[in-house]
């Protein structure tokens, strides 16, 4: 492994996680994509659709595609947000709330199995240098855009 790079690492690993999270969907007709959304909806109150978007790191196409089809698959239903005439809260249906209860259990489930398999220090390691790739590249502190132009 010394000769991977890190975002080699993290890019094949993310990737072998998503398939995962994608095999287990498939199971009850899903996408890893759906559960992250279903996840991302406050079961309680609904989440503004314009908040779901930066929530899940999504560019507003892909997420409307998400939309429309959870809509479709009676897992949401769109309201008026009575805060903002102009926008719209995004509810779990009943069915959604199981679906919702299902990918929380996936979740979990993968979690406990790492913590379980990996020391507390390893971890508490992993936590911290993801947190400073996030923070480092969130603050432009890799490439500096007045430093990187082209000629």
């Amino acid at each position: 492994m010394k000769d991977k790079t890190i975002d080699y690492i993290l890019r094949t690993t993310w990737l072998t996680v998503q398939k995962m999270y994608n095999e287990e969907a498939a199971k009850f007709d899903s996408t890893m994509a759906t559960g992250f959304a279903l996840l991302s909806i406050n079961p309680e109150e609904g989440t503004p659709s314009t908040a779901l978007g930066p929530q899940m790191g999504m560019e507003a196409t892909s997420l409307s595609r998400i939309i429309k089809s959870m809509e479709e698959q009676g897992l949401i239903i769109r309201k008026p947000n009575p805060n903002d005439g102009r926008g719209v809260l995004i509810h779990l249906t009943e069915f959604g709330r199981e679906k919702r209860e299902y990918s929380r259990e996936r979740v979990l489930t993968f979690n406990e199995t790492i913590k379980g398999s990996v020391s507390d220090e390893k971890l508490n390691h992993f936590y911290e240098v993801a947190e400073l790739i996030n923070e480092m590249v969130s603050n432009k502190k890799i490439y500096n855009q007045k430093d990187h132009t082209l000629k």
